[in-house]
């Protein structure tokens, strides 16, 4: 019996051949979505899963009281480690890290430039990233000794093994190879290629080793395990009040309390509000998993509207098979069995798509995602997937033929009229709407981005060009400036404790004239290195003076912002006197510098102080001389880096490409909701031209009486395309509500935001419209050229 209903299927395959490549093609364009879509989102769930242990691992994080708005902190103090590590038995263990940045190793002529950590001797007993060779309980326990991956050790020692060997860090010092980790995998949140002893870091860095017992100084990162069955929810309110108990002159009037963030939230729940996670990547799963599910309904519709269209041409076969003893239940069968062999041809076509669509999907979204032909798990789920597919698309066509009754079938008196038509046309408007909805979607997120980026950022970034100051540029740097300068191809060179795009470090106020009683204020700190910071980026003061670049005179000296002045609600803030926490000094604001954006391009200007410190020094801007040629400029000042930073190669980013940067990730989402939102109305079409073609062929002859009563082309075109088009504009009317109230609430997270016009409702209302017509047309023009006589000659 089911070897027949296999055949029946195959056999009306062929005897369809145009409408079952429809179905085909839209139902495997459909999985291909839902599978690409899959695949993304299995991708970023899984990040840091892999390591064992992960569910005990954490970063610590504490909330403090900004004036009433809670601002959680991501960096933390070093004494934190050990007060955590002997308050609590709950925690096992205590890490704390740098900020992992890019360092030069060098073994004999062999130089390389990679990323890495400096961190404490628990670090890979919390992150158990697996060891080739060493022991996490000894391999970081020498203060002048590294931790290589097997990359970083075969590019630095080809074959051999690496274990004993010296690696020169910085061009500073040397250290013994103690071990070698297994490549970090593209899914985990850190990304590094060595680890050395936070101690190294401490002995050797006069900075940190002043920190080792300051509270007040976050600037680093801490990590701890549980216990195996600790219940952080127990230990949680415990150590909330460590910060305050530990250092209340700080931490108590910002009422600072400390939590543990979980590391498998750590890539998906990154965004907090008032001091509670708010969403972060986990929105954007949502979003992804909702439209590959609209797109894979919206396949299905196509399956099921083609089928019941054609229910008349099989009309005559149920009624037979009814008449000559076949039960409705196995009509059902067969049918479901028809539709089942179809979804598993359309799941071998989406393979092929979804195969050749990758390396694309792949660089578009900077992942490696690739199909798991060889996970057992993967094909059980796409077996259920099918058939949950395949069930779906053919559920209304199995009940809907199988109900004919044969009398009326063989009589020829089967009519489906308008209630036969209602739930294909409702269908229609469903697909039609979430393809509408996703064509707005797209238009508001470019209407976000390109708001945004036309937005005055306060600086110019134009041939403005940024290095890393690291290993030896900053102790040769004043020699360094000279020769940038006499090259003749840059005008102006600074540096400062954070690039142009970005502030890497926030401090409080304690005090300031028009303070309120219990009032706190964290303002965004730039330590300004050298005295030419805002002539080179062309930043203009509004009042008062620039640093002179005398440390005595500008040490006790600040510049602030205007968002700054605001927040403090100075009137003349010129010579008002501040207190702010690091140096525990009084300070004298001697100028105010205009907004520029150095943070989120989607956010107000953040309220900055500028303080003159020459040890501040992260990272070299300058800027080259328009009258030169850019990559010329650039070759004049390679030998000069290479000379006063021999160990590490010349290195640079512009500004305004890092600004760009910044609308990086809208600008993904942007792109996979156009790509998705031309996918949905691709398939949707394909069952809109399958449909059209079933309406001309049925209505035939009422075109050949129309064309012998004088009916002309367009008049037919329009008796054809109307119906559709009438469709679609209530999808239009039901899409832009929808579509407004989601996007409305996507804008808000975002301080500088458009403003959702008509324009754009009317827009994609319009394309659907004129992509719908092109569609229809070609079966309606076809329908209304032909020949009467032949065309009533054939009913």
């Amino acid at each position: 019996m089911i070897r027949n209903y296999f055949k029946i299927a195959l056999r009306n395959f062929v005897n369809n051949k145009v409408y079952s490549a429809l179905n085909i093609i839209g139902l495997a364009s459909g999985i291909a979505v839902a599978i690409l879509i899959g695949l993304w989102i299995y991708t970023q769930i899984s990040y840091d899963r892999f390591l064992p242990g992960y569910q005990l691992a954490y970063k610590v994080k504490f909330n403090v009281n900004n004036n009433g708005e809670i601002n959680t902190v991501g960096s933390t103090n070093l004494p934190l480690a050990d007060a955590l590590k002997k308050d609590f038995p709950e925690i096992k263990y205590v890490a704390q890290t740098d900020w992992m940045g890019s360092h030069p190793l060098t073994v004999g002529d062999k130089r390389i430039n990679v990323n890495g950590a400096m961190a404490g001797g628990d670090f890979l007993k919390i992150f158990q990233y697996p060891l080739l060779k060493g022991s996490a309980n000894a391999v970081l326990s020498d203060p002048y000794s590294i931790v290589l991956s097997q990359a970083t050790a075969t590019a630095l020692f080809g074959n051999a093994d690496a274990v004993g060997k010296t690696v020169k860090i910085d061009n500073f010092h040397d250290l013994r190879v103690t071990g070698i980790l297994k490549d970090v995998p593209a899914n985990s949140t850190f990304q590094f290629s060595f680890i050395v002893p936070f101690a190294y870091y401490s002995m050797t860095n006069d900075e940190v080793k002043h920190s080792l017992t300051n509270w007040d100084n976050n600037s680093f990162q801490t990590f701890v395990a549980l216990q195996p069955n600790t219940s952080y929810a127990e230990l949680a309110p415990k150590i909330k009040g460590t910060m305050v108990r530990h250092s209340p002159k700080y931490y108590a009037q910002t009422k600072a309390e400390l939590f543990l963030e979980p590391l498998k939230d750590w890539h998906l729940f990154s965004e907090y509000r008032n001091g509670i996670v708010s969403g972060g990547l986990i929105d954007y799963v949502k979003m992804f998993a909702l439209i590959g599910i609209l797109i894979l309904i919206i396949a299905c519709i196509n399956f099921t509207n083609l089928a019941t269209a054609r229910s008349e041409k099989r009309a005559r076969e149920v009624g037979v098979r009814k008449a000559i003893g076949s039960s409705r239940k196995n009509l059902i069968f067969q049918f479901l069995v028809e539709s089942m062999t179809l979804t598993f041809l359309a799941f071998l076509v989406s393979l092929l798509f979804v195969t050749l669509a990758l390396p694309a999907f792949n660089n578009l979204t900077h992942t490696e995602i690739s199909i798991p032909f060889a996970n057992v798990t993967f094909w059980l789920l796409m077996i259920g997937f099918v058939m949950f597919t395949g069930l779906l698309s053919g559920a209304r066509p199995a009940f809907y033929l199988s109900s004919f009754n044969p009398v009326k079938v063989l009589k020829g008196s089967l009519q489906t009229g308008k209630a036969g038509n209602l739930p294909r046309e409702i269908l229609v408007v469903l697909q039609f709407t979430c393809s509408i909805a996703l064509i707005i979607s797209t238009i508001v997120i470019y209407q976000q981005i390109d708001h945004a980026k036309d937005r005055p950022v306060g600086y110019d970034a134009n041939r403005l060009v940024m290095t890393d100051a690291t290993g030896d540029l900053t102790r040769n740097y004043d020699a360094f400036k000279n020769e940038m300068l006499a090259t003749g191809v840059v005008n102006s060179v600074t540096k400062s404790s954070s690039p142009v795009t970005d502030i890497w470090a926030n401090n409080s106020v304690t005090d300031w004239s028009g303070r309120l009683p219990g009032e706190t204020l964290s303002l965004a700190i730039i330590g300004v290195s050298d005295a030419d910071y805002f002539k080179t980026l062309g930043m203009k003061l509004k009042s008062g003076r620039d640093f002179t670049g005398n440390l005595g005179a500008d040490s006790l000296s600040v510049i602030l912002n205007e968002a700054a002045v605001k927040r403090m609600r100075y009137k003349a803030p010129i010579n008002e006197v501040i207190t702010w926490h690091t140096v525990q000094q009084r300070a004298t604001v001697i100028g105010v510098v205009k907004d520029a954006l150095m943070a989120s391009p989607y956010a107000n200007s953040v309220p900055t102080i500028f303080i003159y410190e020459p040890s501040w020094s992260s990272v070299v801007t300058y800027r080259l001389s328009p009258r030169i040629n850019t990559r010329a400029a650039l070759a004049k000042l390679a030998p000069v880096f290479s000379r006063y930073n021999p160990s590490i190669p010349f290195q640079y980013s512009f500004v305004d490409e890092s600004y760009v940067s910044k609308f990086d990730f809208e600008s993904l989402i942007g792109k996979l909701a156009g790509l998705f939102a031309s996918l949905a109305i691709m398939i949707s079409c394909i069952g809109l031209f399958g449909l059209a073609a079933y309406m001309a062929e049925k209505r035939t002859k009422e075109i050949g009486i129309r064309k012998v009563l004088g009916a002309t082309v367009p008049q037919v075109w329009l008796l054809l395309s109307k119906e559709f088009v009438a469709l679609v504009v209530i999808s239009c009317l039901i899409a832009s509500p929808v579509s407004y109230y989601y996007l409305h609430a996507w804008l808000l997270k975002y301080q500088y935001r458009i403003s959702i016009g008509p324009g754009v409702f009317l827009l994609a209302g319009t394309g659907a419209i004129m992509i719908t017509l092109l569609t229809i047309s070609f079966q309606a023009i076809k329908a209304a050229l032909m020949n009467p006589v032949k065309s009533l000659r054939a009913e």
